[in-house]
């Protein structure tokens, strides 16, 4: 751990002191900031405003740290096992005290290579997952055709975006905590059901009139490349499918937007929609045992890198996946209302049968004081569905308050309270009759 934390120190300087030799006055095209000017934008902009004067060279990142104070409790039946001699129960919650969480940290370069032409790069160098410096993706973005004298047919009404991203399902994406991320998200935690992933593909957006926006994508369906041949096996390999439409309109005081996005694949190796976010949830240990019985029997201990989806849930559609999402945005001077609705479904290749999951979010926020640097909110999110080898349908339902101030556009400090509630889970799973909840406070540098 001291040798990692000294690592990461160094590579904060570092980042820190390039972030201060670079030219970042000057601003990128069709791009959203990193920081407090990046909340509430969703797709960046077709109306450009910035001027292309040759290559330029943009560092930015995102370090979060957070202090936790959670406890949990189950009404889960003892589900004992002998290793080494000793009795270890696999549905014995881990003994969660209040302490700092290890500190997140991204990395992104973004490059104005031509006028209308940009390259993004995101790296993550710590999360909860990998403690190693790892490359989430990276991107071109294509607003203009320079080579072709930029007509203006495709300048003011298309967009291309090609390499390994994030697909432009729902609008949740652009307000969850993307590991050292965090400035978009007025709250500590993302969804229940989070879709998060990143795959190899190609998007074409289209802008047929003001305040309208439709979006066409293909990718791999995989969250890495892939170039086995399936023709000859059981399981075959499609690639993903989905479109998305949005209206977005400022009035005087008045934002309104709505989009709706759907996604599926017919069937693939390893589909990761809802699984994809290897940089864990913020909940350390959230209604996790504190030892599990390994594949060779013997009792395993759980750590941050084994468990690091706590709090969420997976519905596991590897396999086949067809989901939407329809979320409406609403922001009136100072107070926004943001809503979610989705609903998924599919199965893994060891199923014949379609699960369905469905989840519904809705918070509302109110930003204060001058340039909105102060905020309070809730959230209310609920999901629900049966999950592989169940009978019958579980649930899960979180509320959420939180309250947060920004010094300066860079800076962010928020503070959360959470309970969560897990309802119909078989008496034999550890999430039965299971609740945790408490506080999470969490600083937030952005840029």
């Amino acid at each position: 751990m001291r040798k990692y934390s000294k690592h990461l120190f160094t590579s904060l300087l570092g980042l820190f002191f390039f972030g201060f030799i670079s030219a970042q006055s000057t601003e990128l095209q069709y791009y959203r900031f990193w920081d407090q000017r990046g909340i509430n934008v969703f797709e960046p902009s077709k109306n450009n405003t910035a001027t292309f004067n040759g290559l330029h060279v943009r560092v930015g990142g995102g370090f979060t740290q957070q202090f936790q104070g959670i406890s949990h409790t189950n009404k889960a039946d003892a589900s004992n096992f002998t290793s080494g001699g000793k009795t270890f129960n696999a549905n014995a919650l881990y003994p969660l005290g209040v302490g700092f969480n290890l500190a997140t940290a991204n990395l992104n370069f973004d490059i104005q290579i031509e006028d209308g032409i940009r390259i993004s790069l995101e790296n993550y160098m710590s999360s909860r997952h990998h403690n190693e410096f790892w490359v989430k993706g990276g991107y071109i973005q294509i607003d203009k055709l320079p080579m072709f004298n930029s007509p203006d047919w495709f300048t003011n009404n298309f967009r291309v975006k090609i390499g390994h991203f994030m697909p432009n399902y729902g609008d949740q994406q652009f307000r969850r905590t993307d590991n050292g991320n965090a400035m978009f998200n007025p709250f500590v935690g993302n969804y229940i059901m989070d879709a998060f992933t990143t795959e190899i593909g190609t998007e074409i957006y289209a802008f047929p009139m003001d305040n309208v926006m439709l979006m066409a994508g293909m990718t791999g369906g995989l969250i890495s490349g892939d170039i086995k041949d399936y023709s000859t096996t059981t399981t075959k390999k499609n690639p993903s499918l989905y479109f998305k439409a949005a209206y977005d309109k400022q009035f005087t005081d008045l934002r309104f937007r709505l989009s709706a996005s759907f996604y599926q694949n017919l069937g693939t190796v390893r589909n990761t929609l809802f699984a994809g976010d290897r940089t864990g949830s913020r909940y350390y240990f959230a209604m996790e045992p504190e030892f599990i019985k390994g594949a060779t029997g013997l009792a395993e201990a759980v750590t941050p890198a084994t468990r690091f989806t706590s709090g969420r849930i997976n519905p596991g559609f590897s396999n086949e996946i067809m989901t939407f999402q329809v979320s409406p945005f609403v922001k009136y001077k100072g107070m926004e209302v943001f809503a979610t609705y989705e609903r998924a479904s599919g199965k893994t290749n060891a199923e014949t049968d379609t699960r369905t999951f469905s989840q519904m979010a809705v918070e509302g926020v109110y930003r204060f004081l001058p340039k909105e640097q102060a905020f309070i909110g809730a959230r209310y999110n609920t999901t629900g569905g049966r999950l592989q080898g169940f009978a019958a349908d579980i649930s899960i339902k979180r509320t959420s308050f939180s309250a947060g101030w920004l010094p300066s556009k860079n800076l962010m400090l928020k503070a959360e309270l959470v309970n969560q509630k897990y309802i119909d889970y078989p008496s034999t799973h550890v999430y039965s009759g299971g609740e945790f909840k408490g506080v999470m406070i969490e600083a937030v540098i952005g840029f």
